[in-house]
């Protein structure tokens, strides 16, 4: 939020007045003071987690000292990053353009396709634990329904939304605009037909239409704000319309924005902590995993054994339900190895991370060098936004034809993942077998 604000009339002012001539940089019809403190904002905070990532390599559960870094320091980790945000704004402008169009259009790049992985993941997640709920609670209906009604009202979305689109961005002069939509929607019917094909559910039956209208409604999401970004004038009537009344467009400005970092801040949380999606989920018959919090170094981790399924724990309590030794010894075990009373019943890390502590910030790092893309219009520098007769006045997010193909490959990509992840065990049942 902090760097969007740098792309208003009022911050760029305040930029081009305390900076006295050294920001400045001559753009197609003006300066860039708003595009070159979005880099700079966004480049702190990159270098900030970067930073964090280094100092927590190898950290695997909280006896480290340095896990201290990640679940505390918080008022030093604050300050370091009001210092690296100021001493951005004394490096040079060339390290910015360089870092624009090759760093951050890389990390942004891996961060939107580790963005799809997740998508794709959540939507078996979600299919996955509406059966067993629906399953497990044989008097009651409700899981039934939701699963029903969620499946039956993102297909009504996606066919809702693909009206709208053919209605209003499909004229006879839109000949990009029809094949966009055509396409999205000939994939959407593809992927309901493959979800439930014979084949796809005899090596995955709880494959269905709740994962594949869960992505049909995304990916028709991203076209219809792809060609939303379209700039030819017959093409997308909200050009026409976006500066006629000011509290319609004031109100798109602020809500847009708002999604826009709700989804960012959801996306890149879920990414550093879930593994699953990303790392992939331990199968039978493969190599057993250590039960010790070693195996971390294999990847991130998504659960970990509790204390008291540890060797050690399970003869303590045996012991003390033999009468042996007192219960108070459980209670000592929970403060060994550590210099004061922990106590190991508040600290669900002690025998391994939840989540990798380096992984976490490299995942935020990429995911600022994606708002900085966002932000910059995917690295296109122009002048306004060409949207509206004020368009000085305004900020808006992603205007550009860059952005809009950005979201339509991405939609691709999203169903191309889908579609691996429904015959992926048919091609290759040995590695899928429960």
């Amino acid at each position: 939020m902090f760097a969007w604000l740098m792309k208003t009339p009022l911050a760029i002012k305040q930029l081009e007045k305390i900076s006295h001539g050294y920001l400045e940089m001559d753009c197609s019809g003006g300066k860039c003071y708003g595009v070159l403190a979005v880099h700079r904002i966004c480049f702190a905070l990159s270098l900030f987690h970067f930073i964090l990532g280094a100092l927590l390599v190898g950290v695997r559960d909280t006896k480290d000292k340095r896990a201290a870094l990640q679940n505390g320091w918080w008022g030093p980790k604050v300050l370091l990053w009001l210092v690296l945000v100021v001493v951005s704004f004394f490096i040079p402008n060339g390290f910015f353009m360089f870092w624009g169009n090759y760093v951050a259009m890389m990390g942004a790049t891996v961060f939107i396709v580790l963005g799809l992985v997740l998508l794709v993941d959540f939507a078996h997640s979600w299919s996955e634990t509406c059966l067993e709920n629906w399953e497990s609670s044989s008097n009651s209906n409700l899981w039934q329904w939701i699963l029903l009604g969620s499946t039956a009202g993102m297909y009504a979305a996606t066919a809702a939304l693909t009206g709208v689109m053919f209605g209003f961005f499909a004229g006879s002069e839109c000949g990009l605009n029809r094949f966009f939509i055509s396409f999205n929607l000939a994939l959407c019917i593809l992927i309901t037909i493959l979800c439930i094909h014979p084949t796809i559910q005899e090596h995955n039956p709880r494959s269905g239409l709740a994962q594949s209208s869960m992505v049909a409604v995304y990916c028709t999401y991203l076209t219809m704000s792809a060609i939303g970004n379209h700039e030819h004038d017959q093409c997308n009537p909200l050009q026409k319309y976006r500066g006629s009344v000011q509290g319609a467009r004031t109100t798109t400005l602020v809500l847009g924005a708002v999604f826009t970092f709700l989804a960012i801040a959801y996306s890149t949380s879920r990414a550093a902590t879930q593994s699953s999606a990303l790392v992939g989920k331990h199968k039978k018959g493969a190599i057993e995993l250590p039960p010790d919090n070693e195996h971390s170094e294999l990847g991130v981790v998504s659960t970990q054994p509790s204390r008291t399924e540890t060797p050690r724990y399970q003869a303590l309590l045996a012991a003390v339900e033999a009468g042996a030794i007192p219960a108070s010894a459980l209670e000592e075990e929970d403060d060994d190895d550590d210099d004061g009373p922990v106590g190991e019943l508040r600290d669900d890390e002690r025998t391994g991370t939840r989540y990798n502590y380096a992984w976490f910030h490299i995942i935020f790092a990429i995911g600022a060098m994606y708002v900085a893309m966002l932000l910059t219009d995917w690295n296109v520098v122009r002048a306004g936004t060409a949207l509206s007769p004020d368009k000085e006045n305004d900020v808006y997010i992603g205007r550009s034809e860059v952005a809009m193909w950005m979201r339509v490959v991405s939609s691709w990509a999203c169903i191309l993942l889908y579609i691996w992840s429904l015959v992926a065990p048919v091609l290759m049942p040995d590695r899928f077998e429960d």
